[in-house]
């Protein structure tokens, strides 16, 4: 461990920690994420302690902004007493962190962190892995959404590596946006969403990916596995350490079918069913090796409906976050031209989009965007990801997701 003393009265109160907080022993005082909720209770953290400290080796961020800030007292020619005491605050690291969100996220990292967090079994560093995985997808999915879906929806249409981790994050983010953009419920009750959402299937992880490679159907022991993975995952859950019980309830029931207003529910209930239809979406999304995926519209429109053909107030919610034509989806305009989805419009039927390939299916040299909501660009149909012929270029197609509307 690399512990370095934390400015005490830089803490904010009501907010989720930054960082990991640890005595200078380097125990665990309370883990990043984790809510202070009053000055009392911090104070309780803190008991007869002198200091607090974070850990610089878990964090880059945290370790360069230490860095920076002692660069800067030795530049200043700071009396080596003042050096020594050097203490962080939060606003050093939240001014570090800012830096580090410019850069563009790594999709492939982020698949294989959420991968490790879902086959951990120490309670610490599973709580640890889960609440830096949901900050980081959570920031990202704030400070660009349509990046966000583009990836996250490209990865899942296109590849079968680490289906159960990409799966996990697309259902986190439709979730979230769709819990803070549309049905406004709380900060408190979103956590508690993302937390449910990442490790719904944490109970059947490893025959998530296993199933998705396997061109039989399943067999007897791998359809009582499906059957009760629900439970599985509640009780492994539990082993880790949680004992959220909103959270433990969004888990059991996220594949329990019961049409109907949301607010005829529990808390607990209400995380399940937008789970459930996000989840939904996201299954039929990703390929098989015994078939082949549907198209992110038909796919959205299937988890519009409820059990009894009624809109579904979930679906519905999803479906205006992150609109019927998503951004990573392809589709065909009135005139021909193939084009992909780059941002979501002010109608979910009306994003915009950028040309792949002309009327006669041939590739674009420039860079074309497209309003689909004028009439001569309006889309007419989706179009599956293995019907496109044109050499796709992520990296330049997420940098078009951020240009201006």
């Amino acid at each position: 461990m690399n512990l370095v003393t934390i400015n005490v009265d830089s803490i904010l109160i009501g907010q989720p920690l930054p960082f990991s907080l640890r005595d200078a022993s380097g125990a665990l005082l309370a883990h990043k994420g984790y809510w202070v909720t009053s000055r009392n209770a911090l104070d309780r953290m803190i008991g007869q302690r002198e200091q607090l400290f974070i850990d610089l080796t878990e964090s880059e961020s945290q370790r360069r902004a230490y860095v920076g800030k002692l660069h800067k007292l030795v530049r200043d020619e700071r009396p080596l007493g003042q050096i020594a005491d050097l203490r962080m605050t939060t606003s050093d690291l939240d001014r570090q962190r800012e830096r580090d969100d410019d850069a563009e996220p790594d999709w492939l990292a982020l698949q294989q962190q959420t991968s490790t967090m879902l086959r951990d079994t120490n309670p610490i560093s599973f709580g640890e892995r889960l609440d830096k995985l949901q900050t980081q997808l959570g920031q990202h999915a704030q400070r660009n959404p349509d990046g966000t879906l583009f990836a996250l929806i490209f990865l899942s249409s296109s590849e079968l590596r680490m289906y159960s981790a990409t799966h996990a994050m697309l259902v986190f983010v439709m979730c979230s946006m769709a819990a803070r953009e549309v049905l406004k419920w709380s900060a408190a009750l979103q956590a508690t969403l993302g937390h449910a959402a990442l490790t719904m299937n944490i109970g059947m992880t490893d025959l998530q990916n296993q199933l998705t490679l396997q061109k039989e159907a399943p067999n007897p022991e791998q359809r009582r596995e499906i059957d009760q993975h629900a439970t599985a995952s509640v009780d492994l859950l539990k082993q880790l350490g949680v004992t959220d019980a909103n959270w433990l309830e969004a888990v059991l029931h996220h594949h329990t079918k019961i049409p109907g207003p949301l607010n005829d529910r529990t808390e607990g209930q209400r995380m399940a069913r937008l789970i459930q239809r996000a989840d939904m979406f996201a299954a039929r999304l990703s390929p098989r090796a015994a078939r082949t995926p549907a198209m992110p519209a038909t796919a959205l429109q299937a988890s519009y409906f409820d059990e009894n053909r009624q809109i579904d107030q979930a679906g519905a919610a999803l479906i205006k976050a992150v609109g019927i034509y998503s951004p990573g989806s392809f589709v065909r305009l009135a005139n021909g031209e193939i084009a992909a989805v780059i941002q979501r419009g002010a109608e979910t039927t009306t994003p915009r989009v950028v040309i792949l390939a002309n009327r006669d299916g041939l590739p674009t040299v420039e860079t074309v965007v497209r309003d689909t909501s004028q009439r001569e660009f309006r889309i007419i149909l989706s179009v599956a990801h293995r019907e496109v012929k044109v050499k796709i270029n992520l990296e330049r197609l997420l940098l078009l997701t951020k240009s201006p509307a």
